[in-house]
């Protein structure tokens, strides 16, 4: 049963990028309701308080979109009762991971090598259209649980913005939210209390600098270029959100509707 959820947003100490996506309006006049789709951060450092704060949300799932390197870095989610975890990686273990340990460890000619010169969005905006193109399968299980039994249900990767914010823009595409809106709520993950804490390694008088954390700024923001780069995956591959989401994600109009009924007021 969908709980009431508080009209303000929480303060959870352990969790970050936590928020409602109620209330983002469709194209035909509804909107999301509230208390039915959640996104956040990774929830392994969730405090006893977070804990009981997620629990009286009712959640159905939890969606957790790490991978295997992911959960070894930050550890398993808390356990909620009653809830479903389901964990489906939408990223290889293996990928990246000598660019992301150039991230945490490497000096300033390192980073200046695998960042400068736009080479950090220009990561991103294809990580985001490899994510679209080659993760159907696991987009498609999202949303048939959605349609069938799991909300409410939250979303999260380990910042909750990159792979949850895809995953969370596709489920919003599916049940006719506007563009604008899908946008705008993927860009709240840039407010400072939401942004993942970037760990590098050394002194943080060596790690942090200024020409540092600009460099490595592509990487923890949240731009509207990179959800672009999503939505022109979807038309240059299946030439529109429809076919998207009829042949890349098997996603037929009932399915569709029942998502709507599940998911809008």
């Amino acid at each position: 049963m969908t709980q009431q959820v508080p009209s303000t947003e929480p303060e959870l100490a352990g969790v970050r990028n936590f928020r409602d996506v109620g209330g983002l309006p469709t194209a035909d006049g509804r909107r999301v309701r509230p208390g039915v789709l959640f996104r956040s951060g990774h929830l392994a450092h969730a405090t006893e308080d977070d804990a009981a704060f997620l629990a009286s949300l009712g959640l159905h799932t939890i969606f957790d979109f790490r991978n295997a390197a992911d959960q070894k870095l930050e550890g398993p989610d808390v356990a909620l009762p009653g809830v479903r975890n389901v964990n489906l990686p939408l990223s290889d273990p293996a990928d990246g991971a000598e660019f992301w340990k150039m991230v945490r460890d490497g000096d300033l000619d390192q980073l200046r090598a695998i960042l400068d010169h736009g080479k950090g969005a220009a990561r991103m905006s294809a990580s985001y259209r490899t994510i679209v193109k080659e993760r159907t399968a696991e987009h498609s299980r999202v949303l048939h649980a959605l349609a069938e039994d799991s909300v409410p249900a939250l979303m999260h990767c380990a910042a909750g913005k990159d792979r949850a914010g895809i995953s969370i823009a596709v489920t919003l595409l599916a049940v006719g939210v506007e563009r604008d809106a899908i946008v705008a709520d993927y860009l709240e993950s840039n407010a400072k209390h939401r942004r993942y804490r970037v760990h590098r390694s050394g002194s943080a008088e060596s790690a942090y600098t200024p020409e540092v954390m600009e460099l490595l700024s592509p990487l923890f923001d949240a731009r509207a270029e990179y959800l672009q780069a999503a939505f022109d995956s979807i038309e240059e591959t299946w030439g529109g959100t429809d076919t998207y989401l009829e042949q890349g994600l098997s996603l037929a109009p009932a399915h569709r509707d029942r998502l709507r009924e599940r998911l809008l007021g």
